[in-house]
């Protein structure tokens, strides 16, 4: 199982509390991870990448072990520790002001 951790609002509008659990088969990547959060939870469908492109959101980010994989490619393999579930796979809601 995948840990995932999603920001407040999302969590929110997922009706969730604290960290959710998907399943993957197969490789382990920001896309395929994305892919079966949007599957299990479909109301965050255009909340995290946009519908059409299939982009992350400009104030979305990505981390997982400490690192911003936010501009890595979708397609990637995420780290040993994410995909046996050791860390969860963090979604960050970006923060801007001025």
């Amino acid at each position: 199982m995948i840990r995932v951790v999603l920001p407040p609002h999302l969590r929110t509008l997922a009706h969730v509390d604290g960290e959710i659990e998907v399943e993957l088969n197969g490789m382990v990547t920001q896309r395929s991870v994305l892919d079966a959060v949007e599957s299990k939870y479909p109301m965050l469908r255009g909340t995290i990448r946009d519908h059409v492109t299939r982009l992350r959101r400009p104030m979305v980010r990505f981390f997982a072990c400490g690192e911003d994989l936010s501009h890595e490619s979708p397609d990637a393999p995420l780290p040993h520790a994410i995909a046996n579930g050791t860390e969860p796979f963090l979604i960050i809601g970006a923060i801007a002001g001025g």
